[in-house]
């Protein structure tokens, strides 16, 4: 069995494991450069925007604070219109909303990022594949000297076959290297776009939802239960002096 295994490895060679590190290089730079669009295309000046919406919200143009997030090309401006949307039913269901739309914006700004994280953690692992087969060949090549036996010359390891073997192993390595560095520092760098974009969405969030609540908070059926009893309080008295006029 592990001579089947290792004339199928030295029959192969390393080179196939080289074309396919070089297949996944070219899919990692296509989605390197896919996600870097992306995130290019939905930058906007957040805090200007915070800003801007703060302001229309304490106006209490709604409309507008809308109208202004839907210019916007960010994601974090698309989470918020979602909750304007559901304004109208309550602070929850706004709430809610921006929940489901924070939710949809992720998997869009996490998609394909993990390909770059498996390859880069598994390139070195593809490389090392090679360089153990490319070790074997030199090995096997090796294998072929033998001792002279009577009437036979000694057979001679052919040192370009070794070299040959061995110089496939190495370059397995560093091919594996060079496509995993890339592809870590990419998904590195995306994931911490991710991650900003994310809290600038919740940063945007919170500030609906404080108007929202401030809105709605019983302040006036607050004022008013303060303002009847007193009301009363007043008629009474008042009623009570007409009273002692008319005693008097």
């Amino acid at each position: 069995m592990i001579e089947r295994v290792k004339n199928a490895m030295v029959g192969a060679g390393a080179s196939w494991v080289l074309w396919l590190m070089v297949v996944l290089s070219v899919i990692s730079i296509a989605v390197m450069l896919e996600r870097g669009w992306l995130y290019w295309s939905l930058r906007d000046d957040v805090a200007s925007l915070m800003r801007e919406l703060g302001k229309l919200l304490r106006a209490g143009d709604l409309e507008g604070a809308r109208k202004r997030l839907e210019q916007s090309p960010s994601a974090e401006a698309a989470v918020v219109v979602a909750g304007i949307v559901e304004s109208d039913l309550g602070v929850e269901a706004a709430e809610e909303a921006m929940a489901g739309a924070s939710a949809m914006q992720r998997i869009r700004l996490e998609r394909r990022l993990a390909f770059l994280g498996t390859l880069g953690n598994n390139a070195p692992f593809i490389g090392l594949l090679g360089t153990v087969i490319g070790i074997v060949g030199a090995f096997e090549e090796l294998g072929k000297a033998h001792a002279p036996v009577a009437g036979e010359a000694a057979a001679q390891v052919a040192p370009q076959a070794v070299m040959t073997n061995i110089a496939e192993a190495l370059v397995a390595t560093a091919v594996g290297l060079l496509v995993a560095i890339p592809a870590v520092a990419a998904y590195n760098f995306f994931q911490r776009v991710v991650k900003e974009t994310l809290a600038n969405t919740d940063a945007l969030s919170h500030v609906l939802l404080a108007h929202l609540k401030a809105t709605n908070h019983p302040v006036a059926a607050t004022a008013g239960a303060t303002e009847a009893p007193s009301s009363k309080a007043a008629t009474k008295r008042a009623a009570k002096a007409t009273d002692d006029e008319g005693a008097n």
